[in-house]
């Protein structure tokens, strides 16, 4: 039997590049340290997040994400981490930060193309 290293290795890029999507995901914009909050608590700790809380410093630091009506939390790159905080300040929105995002998700996270405040 024949062994094929290149074909291997192509077959093994081809599966790889197919965990990719194109997506849109609603939820609401959390930032990554009060998203394990909400992972424990369900969507109406998700909703009940303040913008305040979410544009403090050490909250912005830790980076946003989406939190989904499935309960699962999906991590914006740095491009959706920059949109998210203009989005944020821009915002008049108290709590039920609920977001739009377009964008390619790769496992848990997203890189985003566009980021709305609904």
């Amino acid at each position: 039997m024949k062994r094929y290293p290149a074909l291997s290795l192509l077959i093994l890029s081809a599966s790889l590049a197919g965990t990719l999507s194109a997506a849109e995901v609603d939820g609401v914009l959390m930032d990554k340290m009060c998203s394990m909050k909400a992972a424990k608590d369900g969507q109406r700790a998700a909703t009940m997040h303040t913008r305040q809380c979410a544009m403090m410093p050490e909250c912005e630091k830790s980076g946003y994400g989406v939190f989904t009506a499935d309960n699962k939390f999906l991590v914006l790159d740095a491009a959706g981490n920059e949109k998210a905080v203009a989005a944020l300040k821009t915002s008049t929105k108290k709590n039920n930060l609920k977001v739009k995002v377009t964008g390619e998700v790769d496992g848990e996270t997203i890189k985003v193309a566009n980021l709305k405040l609904q």
